[in-house]
């Protein structure tokens, strides 16, 4: 006689992790998808192009870095250039 089988309970089923984008939105342009980012590990660098635009800002990489942090750093500096402008109503057409 052999031993019974042991009842496991079934693990349950893992989660899909979501990709984070590589392509963004240009800040200077507005054209979707147009701003793409390249890390370069070996050399610490960063940078975040628009090929429609041609604007591009660059920073220091490091092993976490991901695309979604230098487009971020590329937002917060922009959002401090402008800090303390005003902007010149627009009229209606």
């Amino acid at each position: 006689m052999g031993k019974r089988k042991s009842t496991r309970a079934k693990s349950a089923p893992k989660k899909k992790v979501e990709k984070l984008e590589t392509h963004f939105c240009c800040p200077f342009c507005n054209h979707a998808g147009s701003v793409e980012c390249t890390i370069d590990l070996k050399n610490c660098f960063a940078e975040a192009a628009c090929f429609v635009c041609k604007e591009s800002y660059s920073t220091k990489a490091h092993a976490l870095t991901e695309p979604i942090d230098v487009y971020g750093e590329w937002i917060d500096e922009c959002e401090k250039a402008n800090e303390g402008v005003e902007h010149a109503p627009r009229d209606s057409y």
